[in-house]
C-alpha cells in the first residue's frame, strides 16, 4: 500500500486491486503496449522514459517510450541503463543457489558459519538462522536495522556500513520464530549478499559479474558503471516526475545495487526460462521452487522469487524501487513467456508487467493529470473537514486548519497542505495525491478518499478533532542517560530505551527503535503513534518506571535493568 509520501526504502509492493481495463484473452500487441506506456506518460504523467521487454520462444523484442530525462531530446531504448533496485535480490539468491550446486554451501548452512566470530547472530528456541531463511524472508529479521539512520535522505543507504550492520545483529531479540513467518527483509537480503562475497573473498558486484553476468554475456550489468554505461545511464526521477540523485547501496548491496538494461534483463529471464542453455540452468531451477506462504492466499516465496498463481497463471516475479526508478521482471514457465518493465521514475509499473504475462490483471486507472489550480473556501466549509479518519487499523488522517489553509497529516508524518479546487476535492503540491471529502445532507464530512497511484483508498471519519498536536522540547541529552535501561512491561515484553547522540530511542520487544521526543523531563511522545511514555521517579530522584499511555489504556513497566 502506497501512502502520499514516499518512503525512502527499497520496497516490494504487491499486486494490488485496480479498476479493470482490459480481459483479453490474447497479449497484448507492441502497439498496445506503446499506447500503455504513452497514456502513462503523457496523459497520466506517471513516468518520464518506459522500456518494455518481452520474450518467448520466437525470441526477445523491446517496446519503449519516453526519454531518458525530463525536457531531455534523447530517448529510452533497450540499451538505457536504470537502477533496478529490489530486482537485485533475484541475483542474490541465484547466486546462493549456485553456491549451492557447487557444493561450496548448502541451504540449511546456519549464517554464523560465515560470519566473524565477534558477531553474535540471534537466535530463537534453540534455532539459528540459515541461508535459506535469508533467501525467504523467513529469518525473523525486521525490514531494516533500527541502526540505519541516513545522513542523507536522498541518497539513504549510502553511509550505513558493515560494523553498524553487525552491531545491529549482535544487539538484536528476535520477536518470532525463524522460519515460521515471511516477513521482507532488506536487511535479510543484504547480509546475504554480505555473506555470499564474504565466502567467495570478493566483493558483490564482482560475484555478480562472474558467476552470472559473463556466463549469460550480460555486459551492462554493473553496480560501478563504466564511463560508457553512465552516459546510457536514464535521470531518476521522483514521484512528480522531478529529477533525483542516484542511491549508493554499500553493505546491503545484494538487497537492490545493481543497474541493467532491458536488453541485459531480458538475457536473464530468457535464461531462467530455459530458452538459452546455460550453467546456471541447475540453480535457476532451484531459485523457483516454492518455499513458504509470502502474506497473501495466492502468493508464495521461493529463493528471492515471489509466485504469484492467479486466473489461472503462475507469475514468477519480483520488482524494485528506488528514489528514481521502479522494475518488474517476470515469467509464466508453462506459456514460456518473460517480461521486463523498466522506468525512470519511482511511481509503480508492476500492473504494466503482470498485465503482460497475464491480460486479466488489470491495469491501474488514472486520471489525465491537469494543471491544479486552488481556489479559495471560507474557514467556516474547511472546519466541515476537521477532524480525524481512520485509513486502516492504527493509521489514521488528522485534519486541522491553520488560518485560512487546511492541513492533513497521515501517521507517521508531517502536516502538508492540502489545496481546494472544488468545495470537496483537494491535492497536495508536495506529491501527486488527492482528496475528496464525502459529506452528509448537512455538508457534514462523513469520510474522505485518498487518490494515488491509480487508487482509490477510503478513510472514514471517527472524531470531529484531530488529536492533540504534541510540541518537542530542548532537554541537556546528558538527562536521558537516566532513562537508559530496560523495562518489563509484560512476560516478553520489555521496553529498551537507549540514548543515540542528542536522541532518546525506545523498542519493545519484537518491534524496531523508534525516536521519543520531550514535552517535559518525563513526558515523551512518539510521532509515528499515538502513543506517549511518562518516566516514573522514585524520592532520589532515580528513574524506577515507565508509563505506556496507548489507546486510552496506561500500562507500567518496570525498570530491570
Amino acid at each position: 500500500m502506497n501512502w502520499p509520501i514516499r518512503n525512502s526504502i527499497i520496497v516490494i509492493l504487491f499486486l494490488w486491486a485496480a479498476p479493470f481495463l482490459s480481459a483479453a484473452e490474447n497479449p497484448p500487441s507492441d502497439s498496445e503496449i506503446a499506447a500503455i506506456l504513452r497514456e502513462r506518460i503523457d496523459t497520466a504523467k506517471q513516468g518520464v522514459g518506459i522500456v518494455v521487454g518481452l520474450v518467448d520462444e520466437k525470441g526477445p523484442r523491446i517496446i519503449r517510450y519516453g526519454k531518458l530525462s525530463r525536457g531531455s531530446d534523447r530517448t529510452v531504448d533497450g540499451d538505457t541503463v536504470f537502477e533496478i533496485g529490489s530486482a537485485t535480490k533475484v541475483f542474490t539468491a541465484l547466486l546462493m543457489a549456485d553456491a549451492v550446486e557447487r557444493g561450496e554451501m548448502k541451504l540449511d548452512d546456519p549464517i554464523s558459519k560465515y560470519l566473524p566470530p565477534a558477531v553474535k547472530v540471534p537466535t530463537r528456541n534453540g534455532r539459528q538462522i540459515t541461508l535459506l531463511d535469508l533467501a525467504t524472508h523467513t529469518s525473523g529479521l525486521p525490514r531494516m536495522p533500527d541502526n540505519f539512520t541516513p545522513g542523507n535522505v536522498n541518497n539513504p543507504y549510502a553511509d550505513y556500513t558493515v560494523e553498524q550492520m553487525y552491531a545491529f545483529l549482535s544487539g538484536y531479540t528476535l520477536s518470532r520464530d525463524i522460519g515460521a513467518t515471511y516477513e521482507y527483509s532488506n536487511l535479510g537480503a543484504g547480509l546475504l549478499g554480505h555473506i555470499l562475497a564474504r565466502k567467495a573473498g570478493t566483493n558483490y558486484e564482482a560475484l555478480v559479474v562472474q558467476r552470472i553476468c559473463r556466463p549469460l554475456g550480460m555486459t551492462n550489468t554493473l553496480i560501478v558503471l563504466t564511463p560508457g554505461l553512465r552516459v546510457r545511464l536514464a535521470t531518476g526521477h521522483n514521484e512528480k516526475c522531478e529529477p533525483v540523485a542516484n542511491w549508493d547501496i554499500p553493505t546491503l548491496a545484494g538487497a537492490g545495487a545493481l543497474r541493467s538494461t532491458a536488453n541485459d534483463m531480458l538475457k536473464f529471464v530468457t535464461a531462467n526460462l530455459g530458452l538459452t542453455k546455460s550453467d546456471l540452468w541447475p540453480a535457476m531451477q532451484l531459485t523457483q521452487v516454492p518455499r513458504h506462504a509470502a502474506g497473501s492466499p495466492d502468493m508464495q516465496i521461493s529463493l528471492g522469487w515471489h509466485i504469484l498463481n492467479k486466473f489461472g497463471t503462475e507469475a514468477i516475479w519480483h520488482n524494485g524501487g528506488t528514489g528514481g526508478y521502479h522494475s518488474f521482471i517476470g515469467f509464466d514457465k508453462k506459456k514460456r513467456q518473460g517480461v521486463v518493465v523498466l522506468a525512470n521514475s519511482a511511481n509503480c509499473i508492476d500492473d504494466i508487467g503482470f498485465h503482460l504475462l497475464e491480460p486479466q490483471q488489470p491495469l491501474a486507472h488514472f486520471e489525465p493529470a491537469k494543471e491544479r489550480v486552488a481556489i479559495n473556501l471560507k474557514p467556516e466549509i474547511l472546519d466541515r473537514y476537521v477532524g480525524q479518519y481512520e485509513l486502516a487499523p492504527s493509521v489514521f488522517f488528522n485534519l486541522r486548519r491553520d488560518g485560512g489553509k487546511l492541513m492533513a497529516q497521515l501517521t507517521g508524518q508531517e502536516y502538508y497542505e492540502i489545496f481546494p479546487e472544488s468545495e470537496t476535492d483537494f491535492f497536495y503540491k508536495v506529491v501527486n495525491a488527492r482528496i475528496t471529502f464525502n459529506k452528509d445532507t448537512s455538508g457534514k464530512a462523513q469520510s474522505l478518499v485518498l487518490h494515488q497511484n491509480g487508487l482509490d483508498q477510503t478513510a472514514k471519519k471517527i472524531s470531529d478533532k484531530p488529536p492533540k498536536e504534541r510540541q518537542a522540547v530542548k532537554l541537556d541529552p546528558k538527562l536521558y542517560n537516566t532513562y537508559v535501561g530496560e523495562y518489563q512491561l509484560a512476560p516478553g515484553a520489555v521496553f529498551a530505551i537507549r540514548r543515540d547522540g542528542g536522541r532518546l530511542l525506545a523498542r519493545l520487544t519484537g518491534q524496531s527503535f523508534l525516536e521519543i521526543f520531550p514535552e517535559s523531563e518525563t513526558e515523551f511522545f512518539y510521532k509515528v503513534v499515538n502513543a506517549q511514555i511518562t518516566f516514573v521517579k522514585d524520592n532520589q530522584g532515580r528513574v524506577i518506571d515507565l508509563i505506556l499511555h496507548q489507546n486510552g489504556q496506561n500500562p507500567k513497566a518496570t525498570k530491570i535493568k
